[in-house]
């Protein structure tokens, strides 16, 4: 198994810590910045989880800690890897990643057109000072990509002591966490890193992971400049699915790898500056320049032949906004980007199976191209008071992304020295050189009626959209030249309600979507734009604290999601008007009750449930759901030492966290056994 070390990196910093931490003096806390709430003018449905909620959950995977979220479902898949459902289905595919918007202190992680289906693992969510969803189509405030939801991870900023935490668990998984700051009047500095490394549950599933944010906060001029460098690496070795019907609750196969060759390497780099100015006259200007790169590499194992890939991204953008008002609050912005990334597949060893799969699948290179990007964006935000207690809510979006394709390898489905694949040629098409450009709108209206201090209920229309990403315009298959596509687009009602007393939280929405011109794989084999898909549904989360000692929590969700249109897709697959979409359950939700018997002490017990679902279009196929049981619990003598445990799948529940039917078959990523993670955490 190929490693990379943390060790290194936390020697450095240990040593950084301690020399931060020594003789510091600590500034007033540093004010949150990079927080989308006040950007989508505090209407529709956003949910954010706090940084010490996220402290207390202490997540080995994005899925722990967005549970708490309703209309959200982070499948979890082997290590690191998850597919996303945000008050959607959970789609598939290399562009599936584009129905969704992430975001670190509100600037986008990957450019337009090049995002990866597991890019929450570029992302530092176990040190953040809050992750913030917003449900719904959004792309008129935040862009292309926000169609069904919007994930913004805001980074630490706050002073204090240096803390240190060191965390074990099975399958000899273990943590190190460093955070550390100091600063005075002029400069302020935060470090916050963590490694981690673990065997996997299941045979040859390990992975090391090492994560740093790096936060500087200082004035120049007349502007307030905070900094955020970011660095993320994984080196992992990768599950395939267990097939067979119930194969995770199979004792001889719930562990088991078939595809113990299998790995991915990844790393990121991002670097963003904001520039904030306040004006006399209440208005303020926000100059955000950025750079990002990341590298990913590897095998994929789940298809005939096993080819390997290997993907890139380089980027830069400034993104600009001012605003400000009294009665009517207003903000203006624009954005502009440059990408540019490439892909490089090759397969090494012949591929078995049937005749056709030998001849179509060949051994060399079956893609090799370069893809750079312009995108550039105006938009503005609007409340408008209407009455005392009405407000009017609007925002517009115009955005344009253009693509300048260079295919580095032989025209055509081709092997890679020219030569015809048999059976009509190779399945793998590569495209000749072309430019595509894509001009989308968006738009959101929305009234908001506060009924009493407590009480607001609002009502919003909105649309989205997203471009077809680089892979479905330019990774093509079964001799299609060209994939025509057209950009993804959403829209979308909802009605909402919230409260809010010394012991009740409440809020409660109700929506309905349809989304249009999602991009398939027909029975040809054709990348084509012919998906359509309505939703509707409702989205409750519950807080109560009766007392100091106990709080209890429940979100859940009730959705149906189903196909607006007839096709028959590739591998035979037949879709139907009306049925619901597969791996996409009705019903989803989480609930909690935290005792704090003593100031010390802290417990909490968690239920989460997934409910029955579908596991293919045609609806033939299903999973059952599951229910699991967690807890967490702290206790802390001292403001200076903590220890803490949490015990995961409590009543020892064989599940799947994902289910899947294909190529007449269930397949499952089986979920970990009962497991307890126990640690410390000191200050320096």
């Amino acid at each position: 198994m190929r490693r990379i070390r943390a060790n290194w990196l936390f020697g450095v910093l240990c040593l950084g810590g301690a020399t931060l931490a020594h003789g510091a003096d600590y500034i007033e806390e540093v004010v949150v910045t990079g927080s989308i709430a006040g950007a989508q003018g505090d209407i529709g449905s956003l949910t954010a989880i706090d940084a010490e909620t996220i402290a207390r959950i202490r997540a080995t995977h994005p899925n722990e800690a967005l549970v708490r979220v309703p209309g959200v479902w982070i499948t979890r898949g082997s290590g690191q890897e998850h597919l996303t459902a945000i008050r959607s289905p959970v789609f598939t595919g290399p562009g599936s990643c584009g129905e969704f918007l992430l975001l670190e202190n509100g600037i986008p992680i990957r450019p337009a057109g090049f995002c990866n289906v597991n890019n929450l693992f570029e992302i530092n969510t176990e040190q953040a000072e809050a992750i913030e969803v917003l449900r719904g189509p959004a792309s008129a405030v935040f862009g292309g990509n926000a169609l069904f939801g919007t994930v913004n991870v805001v980074s630490a900023a706050q002073s204090g002591p240096a803390r240190v935490s060191f965390e074990g668990g099975p399958d000899d998984y273990g943590q190190a966490r460093l955070s550390t700051s100091m600063g005075d009047d002029d400069h302020w500095l935060r470090v916050d890193a963590q490694g981690t490394h673990t065997n996997g549950y299941r045979d040859a599933t390990g992975h090391d992971e090492q994560k740093l944010n790096v936060t500087h906060a200082t004035r120049v001029g007349d502007f307030d400049v905070r900094t955020l460098l970011t660095g993320t690496n994984l080196n992992q070795e990768t599950g395939g699915f267990v097939l067979g019907y119930k194969a995770y609750d199979t004792s001889g196969l719930r562990d088991t790898n078939p595809n113990p060759e299998a790995y991915r390497d990844a790393w990121a780099l991002r670097l963003a500056s904001q520039w904030r100015r306040a004006y006399d006259n209440g208005n303020e200007l926000t100059v955000t320049p950025y750079l990002r790169q990341s590298d990913m590499k590897f095998l994929q194992h789940f298809l005939p032949g096993q080819p390997y890939e290997k993907n890139s991204q380089k980027s830069a953008g400034t993104q600009v906004t001012y605003g400000g008002g009294d009665s009517i609050l207003w903000r203006i912005g624009a954005m502009a980007e440059w990408a540019r990334g490439d892909l490089y597949e090759f397969q090494e060893n012949p591929a078995t199976g049937s005749a056709f799969i030998v001849a179509t699948r060949p051994v060399g290179v079956h893609y090799d191209y370069e893809v750079e990007s312009k995108n550039a964006a105006a938009f503005y935000d609007l409340r408008v008071p209407l009455t005392a207690s009405v407000d009017l809510v609007h925002s517009a979006r115009a955005e344009w992304l253009d693509y300048e394709y260079d295919n580095r390898g032989l025209d055509g489905n081709t092997r890679d020295d020219g030569t015809l694949c048999g059976f009509g040629g190779c399945l793998y098409t590569r495209p000749a050189d072309r430019s595509d450009d894509f001009v989308d709108f968006a738009g959101r209206l929305g009234i908001e009626w506060r009924h009493s201090d407590a009480v607001a209920s609002y009502a919003t229309v909105s649309t989205g959209f997203r471009a077809p990403q680089a892979t479905e315009l330019y990774r093509l298959q079964s001799g299609q030249t060209v994939a025509d596509l057209d950009s993804e687009t959403i829209d979308g009602i909802e009605i909402g309600v919230r409260a809010a007393s010394t012991q009740v939280t409440s809020a409660v929405s109700v929506f309905t979507q349809r989304s249009e011109d999602l991009v398939l794989r027909d029975a040809s084999g054709f990348n084509i734009s012919g998906g359509k898909v309505d939703s509707v549904g409702v989205e409750a989360e519950f807080g109560y604290a009766p007392a100091d000692a106990h709080a209890f929590d429940v979100v859940a969700t009730y959705a149906r999601h189903e196909y607006a249109f007839d096709r028959v897709l590739a591998g035979g697959e037949t879709i139907a008007d009306g049925n619901e979409v597969d791996t996409a359950p009705r019903w989803i939700g989480s609930a909690r009750w935290r005792w704090q018997p003593l100031a010390q002490v802290t417990s909490e017990v968690e239920l989460v449930y997934v409910g029955e679902h579908y596991v293919n279009a045609e609806n033939t196929q299903e999973y059952n759901g599951h229910v699991l049981w967690n807890w967490r619990g702290s206790y802390r003598p001292s403001e200076q030492f903590s220890v803490f445990a949490r015990v995961m799948n409590l009543m020892d529940k064989n599940y799947a966290d994902r289910a899947d039917y294909a190529f007449g078959s269930y397949r499952y990523f089986p979920g970990t056994p009962l497991q307890l993670y126990a640690g410390f955490e000191f200050a320096l």
